[in-house]
């Protein structure tokens, strides 16, 4: 395989181009953005140190003990070539970190068929949706070393009608993607001088999906702005009227300590440990001594679906987007709405059987942009089939059925069935805070915080948590692919 080049760039020049661009442009010196306006206003810098804010900074140490295996890794495949937070948090779990990486350097650098800035670009745009200035800032960084336009980063009014042309698709697929019809494949790929081929199509909704569901877990596990090694405490000060809102997304993670759930004492954990393990033992038994009907799963289905209407992540007023990240976003106030929603025109539910991954989705994105389908796949797999058959304390302990209610509770909120699954586990395996947890996460990241985090599975280790985190992105990215792929199968038919 060959990497990607960042000569090859539609509707502008790189190199020196981006280059010449960038001296027209203020460009901020923390996070390499192209501010619009000097503001006012003082950002104060993340108040735990370490890659987490809601994980403690030696307990991701002794987790991965930072391995020579992890350093590889990051020299092989990160690219940005350095060891980010992103990557020391997911590095917990070393064998899923490898599929991960590999995936989205093969979507980043390696040949497919969109120029590397537009690449970095659709990754801005797509964290945009979740207010994530961590991915943002990340990939302002990528898109100008890669010879992106500086005068892009103005905001979307700055760039190729061809890009700005993804706007729809990007929001529906962060928030509804089951509103997906083919008539918007239609739109992006008929003919003329903004067309998308359907494999440039493919490469950006890949993408896209990928980076609304790594904002999930960014917001999810709290990470940390990244530390300048150049300042004397590692982190840069950012001057109040040269104001960029580097890091602004994430500061909802940096909490008062009072906030915890240091009320819940040991004793009440410990039994709501062995309670839900008790829960897990009697739903294997009852599955051997019968199975429900059909009709009865129909029902639990349609029950657990109405009930997600009821797990509220908040009450939130209007939210506030800052400036710096509002310029790559159209339509701000577009957010998730409960598939099930009372009231509304019945939507039909996605029958996982009608249009799966393994038969339908992995082949035609495989078709289209060669190879990731392998990639994504292996991701999937990897996640879904993780184990260390271990619960907090507890050794030799089959999580099958936990990974199972976690990976298809996401997919229940996103109207997506699978006929042979019992949707009664989840109720059994999910207590309240966890679906709150879980929802927030999954559907508004950006709202995430310390308590959430904390007031579930509270005698469970910080790596089982991240597990968690890992499975809810993927089904997350999953979930959108399958209305998009399903969305690009019907306009092919």
């Amino acid at each position: 395989m060959k990497r990607g080049s960042a000569a090859a760039m539609a509707g502008g020049g790189a190199g020196g181009g981006a280059a010449a661009a960038a001296g027209q442009y203020r460009v901020c010196g923390n996070c390499r953005k192209v501010p619009r306006q000097e503001k006012r206003v003082q950002v104060s810098p993340p108040l735990t140190r370490g890659p987490s804010a809601f994980i403690p900074e030696n307990e991701v140490m002794q987790a991965n003990g930072l391995d020579e295996r992890t350093n590889l890794l990051v020299e092989e495949y990160s690219t940005s070539g350095r060891l980010d937070n992103i990557t020391q948090v997911m590095s917990i779990h070393t064998q899923y970190l490898e599929s991960f990486l590999r995936s989205q350097f093969y979507m980043l650098r390696m040949d497919g068929p969109l120029p590397l800035p537009y690449r970095h670009y659709i990754a801005i745009m797509a964290a945009a949706r979740h207010q994530c200035s961590y991915l943002i800032n990340m990939h302002v960084d990528e898109f100008l070393k890669t010879g992106g336009i500086a005068e892009w980063l103005n905001g979307l009014e700055y760039i190729p009608q061809r890009l700005k042309n993804l706007n729809e698709i990007n929001k529906l697929l962060a928030h509804r993607p089951w509103l997906i019809t083919k008539e918007h494949i239609q739109k992006l790929v008929k003919t003329g001088e903004n067309n998308w081929s359907l494999p440039e199509l493919v490469h950006a909704v890949v993408l896209l999906a990928h980076y609304h569901a790594l904002a999930s877990f960014v917001f999810g596990s709290g990470i940390n702005p990244e530390r300048d090694p150049d300042t004397s405490n590692g982190v840069r000060l950012i001057a109040v009227n040269n104001f960029c809102v580097c890091d602004l997304a994430n500061d909802n993670n940096i909490e008062n300590a009072s906030l915890t759930s240091s009320n819940f004492g040991i004793a009440d954990s410990l039994s709501e440990l062995e309670a839900l393990m008790e829960r897990m033992k009697r739903l294997q038994e009852d599955k051997e001594d019968e199975e429900a009907s059909q009709e009865e799963m129909d029902t639990r289905f349609e029950k657990e679906k109405k009930e997600s209407l009821l797990v509220i992540s908040g009450a939130f007023d209007d939210e506030i987007v800052s400036t710096d990240v509002s310029r790559y976003i159209e339509d701000p106030g577009f957010g998730y709405k409960d598939f099930a929603r009372r009231g509304e025109d019945h939507l039909p539910t996605f029958r996982a059987q009608d249009y799966t991954w393994e038969n339908h989705g992995f082949s035609l994105v495989n078709r289209l942009y060669s190879d990731i389908g392998h990639l994504l796949d292996e991701k999937f797999r990897m996640v879904y089939n993780l184990t260390y058959n271990t619960m907090a304390t507890h050794e030799d302990v089959d999580t099958t059925t936990l990974r199972r209610a976690l990976f298809n509770y996401v997919h229940c909120m996103y109207g997506i069935r699978y006929d042979d699954y019992d949707y009664g586990e989840v109720n059994q395996l999910l207590e309240r805070s966890l679906k709150v947890y879980i929802k927030t996460v999954t559907c508004y990241p950006e709202r995430t915080t310390k308590r959430m985090y904390d007031s579930y599975w509270r005698q469970f280790k910080h790596s089982e948590k991240v597990h968690v985190n890992l499975l809810l992105m993927e089904a997350r990215m999953q979930a959108e692919l399958l209305y998009a792929l399903r969305a690009i199968t019907r306009h092919l038919t």
